[in-house]
């Protein structure tokens, strides 16, 4: 099947053109759906077949809908989700956790966020999904990096917490969502091109994140770090 039962596409090619409103109304806000929804209906009637090309995509009247696509997968990448899946093994080490029990931890966190975002995704909404993960990793991060002035006892509970808060709001809503969500909204002429920009970005971002991670963290020390990477979520919350 093209589209999944129940997501904006699917209810609009079967005529439920006011379910598909609603659905695309929760999705986006009330400033953006009807837009979607005018590109969703020229796509219908045949424009699909347009050529489009990569740089129509970037300049063009779809520059809008990529721009903020690329924007979510690189605040994604940039809130260190990654560094954190790569090196959480160094942060529990510093505070004298073995690695096999703080890996144990964190796939923990993240098979128990991607339960609660697949049970919740249709009932909240992407959108309440992606700022109340945004928020989490946010406050995580501001606890990784107020951990990182003190020591002892309260740098551990900080740091494992901050970690552990940090990866189960990120499968909560930030991991899973922005994929499906783009494939929802990018009309079908654009889809597949779009999402191939999008995920050049994720991939490039998730590169270099990981190539510097270390260096800077030796280089800045991990207050400033976790700082920058906490100063990112508060900047997808924002957007």
């Amino acid at each position: 099947m093209e589209f999944c039962a129940e997501s904006p596409h699917w209810l609009y090619k079967r005529g439920r053109i006011g379910e598909a409103e609603a659905q695309f109304e929760k999705l986006l806000g009330s400033l953006h759906f009807k837009s979607a929804l005018t590109e969703l209906s020229r796509a219908d009637k045949g424009d699909e077949s347009e050529n489009i090309r990569y740089v129509d995509l970037i300049r063009g009247r779809h520059s809008r809908v990529v721009f903020i696509g690329s924007t979510l997968f690189a605040l994604q990448q940039l809130s260190g989700i990654n560094a954190v899946f790569y090196f959480s093994w160094t942060v529990f080490k510093n505070v004298g956790v073995p690695s096999n029990f703080a890996n144990l931890c964190v796939g923990f966190a993240n098979l128990s966020g991607s339960i609660v975002a697949m049970t919740l995704m249709d009932k909240l909404g992407r959108k309440v999904l992606l700022l109340v993960s945004f928020i989490g990793m946010s406050v995580a991060m501001g606890l990784q990096a107020t951990a990182a002035s003190f020591s002892g006892p309260v740098t551990l509970y900080l740091s494992v917490g901050g970690m552990l808060l940090f990866v189960l709001a990120f499968s909560f809503g930030a991991g899973p969502v922005p994929s499906l969500l783009l494939a929802e909204i990018f009309p079908n002429k654009i889809r597949a091109k779009a999402m191939a920009i999008c995920m050049c970005v994720h991939w490039v971002i998730n590169f270099l994140v990981g190539l510097l991670f270390l260096p800077l963290l030796e280089r800045l020390g991990s207050q400033i770090l976790y700082s920058m990477f906490a100063f990112f979520s508060f900047i997808a919350i924002i957007l």
